[in-house]
């Protein structure tokens, strides 16, 4: 039978993947965040997942503005990393889990999420960057993944409950995995930034903070966020703040915090991470 046995918030920032492909997780600036990360390698090293769902946001890698889905499974055997402009990360491939991705689509679908599922998808940043962040540089990902690709871009995206309510009915189709099998989930992207207008640059930190906080303490009020608060405080691409709460959704009401972390900056963002234990 099938078990969650953690779920992990991350920032997927793409400076971050491009510190670890350029060797620079050592230099004056990027050392503080990845001397935080170490703790979390070690307890995922310990804790060694069969397979990890990753929720990410594509950053038009795999899709365009032609195709627009709000949900997206991938039940391919096998993601690339995409090429984003400037070639492909030089990261393994992603190997996937069809048995239990298909699974995972049934269930959802039939309890009345309208995923779209994906036979073929690459990668890009948004998820190969949390893999890296937790699992370093391997020559292969010590486990499978299934990437779960959540719309942030387009305007209208899913609402904060919809994502915990989602997260909620991946529980339930965890739990009715036949198969022994140690699944992970992770709630990507963020934290506080916004990329254009007046307020290019924004990083509220209090409020990430908080939020981190609150992913322990109080999950059921995160799910009230409305769009515009996540974007007034967090900024506007603040908004994938929804995606960790798929996460938070997915483990118990009173899952344990295993770690937690928080910096600035990382690039032009707020660079959190946590672990909850079910």
């Amino acid at each position: 039978m099938a078990k969650l046995i953690c779920g992990v918030g991350t920032s997927h920032v793409p400076a971050i993947g491009a510190a670890i492909d350029n060797g620079k997780t050592q230099d004056a600036y990027w050392k503080p965040l990845f001397d935080g990360y170490q703790p979390a390698r070690d307890w995922i090293q310990d804790n060694k997942p069969d397979v990890v769902i990753v929720v990410f946001n594509d950053h038009a890698s795999a899709f365009s503005l032609k195709l627009i889905p709000t949900f997206i499974i991938g039940v391919a055997p096998e993601f690339k990393p995409a090429d984003e402009g400037y070639g492909p990360r030089k990261v393994p491939s992603a190997e996937g889990d069809p048995d239990f991705a298909w699974h995972l689509a049934e269930h959802l679908i039939l309890n009345e999420f309208d995923m779209t599922i994906a036979n073929e998808m690459d990668i890009d940043h948004g998820c190969t960057v949390p893999l890296s962040i937790m699992f370093g540089e391997p020559e292969q990902w010590p486990c499978k993944i299934v990437p779960l690709c959540v719309n942030v871009i387009q305007y209208p995206a899913p609402t904060a409950k919809r994502c915990y309510d989602l997260g909620r009915e991946i529980r339930a189709a965890v739990e009715a995995y036949g198969p022994d099998t140690k699944v992970a989930i992770f709630g990507t992207g963020g934290m506080s930034h916004q990329l254009q207008g007046e307020r290019a640059g924004l990083v509220n930190a209090d409020y990430d903070q908080n939020f981190l906080r609150m992913l322990t303490s109080d999950p059921e009020q995160l799910k009230t966020l409305s769009h515009v608060e996540l974007m007034r405080e967090a900024g506007t691409e603040g908004i994938e703040l929804v995606m960790w709460l798929i996460m938070r959704g997915a483990m118990s009401l009173d899952a344990k915090e295993i770690y937690s972390f928080y910096h600035v900056p990382a690039s032009n963002t707020g660079a959190g991470l946590i672990i909850l234990e079910d």
